[in-house]
This record gives C-alpha cells, sequence and structure tokens, in this order.
C-alpha cells in the first residue's frame, strides 16, 4: 500500500477556524477542544468553534494561524486548498472589517511561499446571522483576489431566500458559490441551494439519498459534494464510521470529494477509508482526483496536480 502522505489531494471544505493547532490555541489563552470525542450537539459544536475565534485578536494571531495552516496541509501531501473563513464576523467583533481577511491572505501567502502549497478562501455566512453582513462578505471578496467563492453555513433550518438577492450579485462578479447544505437537515436544504442559492458544490450533502429525484439532478448537473466523515460522526449526525454514506453516494454515481471540515487531518481520513470502507489505492487515487477536478483551482493546476496522482500510483 502506497504512502497516503503523499498522495497529492485538493481540500476543498476545512473552516480555517477549525484548523488551529492545540498548540497555538493554548498559547493564545484558550483551552484546546477534547480530540475525537463526539459533541452533544451543533450548538455544542458551534460553541466551542466560538471560544477559539474569541482568542484571534490582532493581525498577527490570523497570519499565524493561516501560515500554520498551509504547512499542516502540505505536510499531508494537499497541492491545493480552499479554505472557509468567516472574514465578516471577525472584522465586526474586532471592529475592523479589512484586518482579518487581509492577514488571513499574508499568512496563506507566506505559507505558499515556504510550504509549496497553493490556497483559496472562501468566505462563509451563517444563516442566523443578518443579510447585511453577507453585502460585506461580498464587499471584502471582490476586493481581494484571493476569495474564490462565498456561501452559506450554520443551522440549515434557517432558508436560504433571504440571501438570494446578494447570492446573485455574487454570481454576477464572477465568484463561485458553495453553501453547506442536507448536513443537519434534509432533501429540502440541498434542493434550496441548488436553486435560490444557486450551489456549484454543496457542503456535506450526506442526505440526498433521502431523495432519488434530488440524486439524479445532483448526477446529471455533476455537482460534487464535499463529504466530511469524521465531522458528521464528531457531531452525531451518522453514529459511526462504518455507517457513513460515502460508498452508497459513490455507488449512487455522484461526484463525491473527501475532506476534514477541519476536524481531523485529510490523510487521516483517506487512512480510515482505506481501513474502513476497503478502498484501495487506485479508488483513493481516484477521490483524490475527483477533488482536483471539483476544485476552483485553474486548469493548469489541475492537470499538474492530477500528472502527480498517477506518477504516485505508478510508483
Amino acid at each position: 500500500m502506497r504512502d497516503l502522505h503523499l498522495l497529492p489531494k485538493a481540500h476543498l471544505h476545512t473552516h480555517l477556524e477549525s484548523t488551529v493547532r492545540s498548540a497555538t490555541i493554548r498559547e493564545l489563552g484558550g483551552r484546546p477542544p477534547v480530540q475525537d470525542r463526539p459533541f452533544g450537539s451543533f450548538r455544542e459544536f458551534a460553541d466551542q468553534r466560538a471560544q477559539v475565534r474569541a482568542l484571534l485578536r490582532d493581525r498577527r494571531h490570523f497570519r499565524r494561524i493561516a501560515e500554520e495552516f498551509c504547512q499542516d496541509e502540505a505536510a499531508q501531501g494537499v497541492r491545493y486548498a480552499e479554505v472557509t473563513f468567516t472574514a465578516a464576523a471577525h472584522g465586526e467583533r474586532l471592529g475592523d472589517p479589512e484586518m482579518p481577511l487581509e492577514a488571513v491572505a499574508e499568512g496563506l501567502a507566506l505559507g505558499a511561499h515556504r510550504y509549496g502549497i497553493h490556497t483559496r478562501v472562501i468566505l462563509d455566512h451563517s444563516r442566523r446571522r443578518p443579510v447585511e453582513r453577507l453585502w460585506r462578505s461580498l464587499e471584502l471578496a471582490t476586493r481581494h483576489p484571493q476569495v474564490v467563492a462565498i456561501g452559506l453555513a450554520g443551522d440549515e433550518s434557517y432558508p436560504a431566500a433571504p440571501f438570494a438577492e446578494v447570492l446573485d450579485a455574487a454570481r454576477e462578479a464572477g465568484l463561485h458559490l458553495v453553501h453547506h447544505a442536507g448536513e443537519t437537515a434534509g432533501p429540502a436544504s440541498v434542493w434550496e441551494a441548488l436553486t435560490v442559492g444557486r450551489a456549484e458544490r454543496i457542503g456535506h450533502g450526506i442526505r440526498v439519498l433521502e431523495d432519488p429525484e434530488l440524486v439524479t439532478e445532483l448526477r446529471r448537473r455533476r455537482v460534487p459534494l464535499e463529504v466530511c466523515p469524521s465531522s458528521n460522526v464528531l457531531l452525531g449526525l451518522v453514529a459511526s464510521l462504518a455507517e457513513h454514506p460515502l460508498p452508497r453516494l459513490l455507488a449512487a454515481g455522484l461526484t463525491v470529494t473527501v475532506n476534514t471540515d477541519g476536524e481531523t487531518s485529510l490523510t487521516a481520513e483517506y487512512q480510515r477509508a482505506r481501513e474502513i470502507f476497503g478502498y484501495g489505492d487506485t479508488d483513493l487515487a481516484n477521490l483524490a482526483r475527483t477533488s482536483v477536478e471539483s476544485s476552483f483551482a485553474p486548469a493548469a493546476l489541475k492537470a499538474r496536480i492530477s500528472a502527480e496522482i498517477d506518477r504516485w500510483l505508478i510508483s
């Protein structure tokens, strides 16, 4: 079996604030989360992440976590990552709308230079928060070329409809749209992400199999799902990794990418797929290739990483 750390990969669904190292959290005065302990509820998960966000107070903090993200991802064989960041919320909290994203961009640029990884940013917005904040996210996105997409996240019981005008404006501005859906809510949330939200990818989407018509539509349009198995288990949405729908999603002919949500390393997620689902090197290489093809990376970079995956398979 080939070394999965060396398998070239793209990482499409990970939240920067969820990837902060335990040592960094301690240095900033916080208490790291207990690893691999299931959360009692989605609210508990959100509250824990809010505690980490509150530790980030100045430019050095944001720059640091972004550079450390690059180092950690590169060590996993990640060649390209689209990291999600809640820039507008940090800007409001700190009274400086531009600084958090500027500092993260600086850290990512430094990390790219030092560790040879390519990164882009997705700005997310909680459905529970005001529409005005998403407008501010869009303004930030249009001023920062590192931002490749924006999207809705958070509690999926809140509708996407109030944000339709902003999302249409983002699309007209040339930004991609990626929304969380089909994770804590059912297929209706995915339909809304596709129609109102004009989603090009679906964050999670693990409940799409409940609606055969939705599966057909996703398959027809080849809309990628950003599946995060370990995160789904930690949040109590799936009882165990052995019961995760990942194999059934693939068997249904859907476009599936493997990601972490920030709750584990990407190599560990591929390793679990090898051990629990019995996937061989060719299967895992195909998952890595699908992630590359489903990314918003430039075509030349996609081709280069795909060629590296081919070389990994014959090594």
